[in-house]
């Protein structure tokens, strides 16, 4: 990808988490980025294109770096740890109606993301309960098709807004109790022992 056009969609994600989506115009994000019309449209067609190509950024950064988190050989507990870590920062600085911009306004884009990230967490879940099941952390009799897709449905629930109204929870701590919730329903007796130990020394 041009250097240019990448600096392009990094700024304009950054826009779009600070001031949610409907409210930037393509006007704004050229005069914030402190660039011409000119040059904003020799890379996008329209916002509408800004927004998808944004998305699928996106969706290639989380990819890119939960594959990471699972190629550095921790256990099963400790990656799940990790990635809820890395979940968690992401979701700091995002404005409240991003995600009923992007429904109400951009539908191809959250069809992107929403069919993305469906697929990448299927993957990531369910190697992540076949690994603590190899190494004696999760229950010997977990199944694990039920359990990924029981895990999907509860991340849907924590993110609609309508079950966790941003104004009444704070997200993050939402997605630690979902960590802590997750592995106490799937662990062993050894995954449990591991997890207390790990809980007081990460989050006293």
């Amino acid at each position: 990808m041009e250097p240019k056009k990448k600096d392009i969609l990094e700024q304009a994600l950054k826009l779009f988490m600070r001031f949610g989506i409907k409210s930037m115009t393509m006007d704004d994000v050229a005069t914030q980025l402190r660039i011409s019309k000119k040059t904003l449209y020799e890379f996008f067609s329209d916002k509408n294109d800004l927004v998808e190509q944004v998305v699928v950024g996106v969706c290639k950064h989380h990819r890119i770096t939960i594959e990471a988190i699972c190629e550095r050989g921790l256990n099963a507990i400790d990656e799940n740890h990790e990635i809820t870590k890395f979940i968690v920062a992401q979701i700091g600085g995002v404005h409240p109606s991003v995600q009923f911009d992007l429904q109400k306004y951009h539908p191809k884009a959250w069809n992107i993301l929403d069919e993305t990230e469906r697929t990448d967490i299927y993957r990531c879940v369910s190697s992540n309960l076949k690994k603590g099941l190899k190494e004696g952390l999760y229950r010997d009799d977990l199944d694990v098709e039920v359990i990924t897709r029981l895990y999907i449905a509860r991340m849907d629930a924590t993110w609609d807004g309508q079950v966790f109204p941003q104004d009444q929870f704070n997200i993050s701590e939402v997605l630690w109790k979902h960590f802590e919730y997750h592995i106490r329903g799937i662990a062993s007796k050894k995954g449990l022992d591991y997890l207390e130990k790990k809980v007081k020394k990460e989050r006293p």
